[in-house]
């Protein structure tokens, strides 16, 4: 049984603690921005040098995130999950792979796109009969517009999607995003908008086509505490990790939501942006067991890149702030 069974067990029968909180790698990132996925390439000693690094660089990174142990899901997009589960990469390991199922339109960033302005539309390049064969664990995502139209189309394609991915035995985890532009939901709404709509949706899901968990964006305590409390046995709420941000950013966030209900993180950028990944992923998980505060976090990473000579990207001082608009009005 890999780690993240064990803890969803836990979590399940009320026997959580925060050791069983749960960490994804988010590598799928080719399927949003393409060529520039992999993040800036690095020099030698692990600087970020111009331009953007190659595909072999972003494989890389994912093999040394697995093989550390640190996270328990490495979420890949189905081509790359397909080259590392075919070298044995997660045979021996704890590290369960997982592959972004759905592609929907407001994921679409290539340079100079402008998709992710328009309502989201339903589409999928990944097939299930064929990830079946290297990855029985995926991502869906679903944004709300607040219009019958879009919506309606949105929740039909995950109907049929659920019903597909049970016939085949597959499972997932559902991602909501927030909508990248006005809705008619005033932004101190959201929250509550996002968590009306996940209990209304899945109030008509069977538990064997129910998500495993969700992951959404932190609208705040109140929303968080109010949707991981609702369910906490059956509905487990993550949180995605949205823009990089500051380091503050990112320990701030993975410890006010574990406070707040929350027991999975699923860092894309924050993780892949950093300049030291595994150092960010092994502090993230000192923060949320409260061995160290997320600022006593930061300068133990500001310690580790000196350590490693990396040239921080950020002063110390302009690290420890904190930047994020939720996470500062908080504050």
């Amino acid at each position: 049984m890999k780690s993240l069974d064990r803890k969803l067990a836990r979590i399940r029968s009320g026997a959580y603690t925060p050791q069983d909180f749960i960490i994804a790698d988010a590598k799928d990132a080719d399927m949003a921005f393409g060529l520039t996925a992999p993040g800036p390439s690095r020099d030698e000693a692990g600087n970020f040098a111009a331009g953007f690094a190659a595909r072999a660089a972003y494989l890389d990174a994912i093999r040394a995130m697995t093989r550390s142990g640190l996270v328990d899901i490495m979420l890949t997009s189905a081509s790359s999950a397909e080259i590392l589960t075919a070298e044995g990469l997660f045979a021996e390991s704890q590290v369960t792979p997982a592959v972004r199922f759905n592609d929907t339109t407001d994921i679409w960033y290539p340079r100079g796109g402008r998709y992710g302005g328009e309502p989201s539309r339903p589409f999928r390049t990944a097939r299930l009969a064929r990830v079946r064969d290297f990855a029985d664990l995926g991502l869906y995502s679903i944004t709300f517009s607040n219009d019958v139209e879009r919506d309606v189309a949105t929740l039909e394609a995950y109907s049929a999607f659920r019903e597909e991915a049970a016939t085949l035995g597959t499972r997932h985890f559902l991602e909501v995003f927030n909508p990248a532009f006005d809705i008619g939901v005033l932004p101190e709404d959201m929250g509550e908008y996002i968590g009306d709509a996940i209990v209304r949706l899945l109030a008509g899901v069977v538990s064997t086509e129910q998500p495993l968990f969700l992951k959404l964006a932190y609208n705040g305590r109140r929303a968080m505490e109010a949707l991981a409390g609702y369910d906490p046995q059956r509905l487990i709420v993550g949180v995605l990790g949205g823009a990089k941000g500051t380091t503050r950013d990112t320990f701030e966030l993975i410890s006010r939501v574990e406070q707040a209900g929350a027991r999975v993180a699923l860092f894309g950028r924050k993780i892949n942006l950093s300049q030291s990944p595994l150092d960010m992923v092994a502090l993230m998980r000192s923060v949320v067991t409260r061995e160290v505060s997320p600022e006593e976090a930061v300068r133990a990473y500001h310690g580790a890149l000196q350590n490693k000579r990396i040239t921080p990207v950020l002063s110390l001082h302009d690290d420890l702030a904190v930047s994020d608009p939720v996470l500062r009005m908080e504050c």
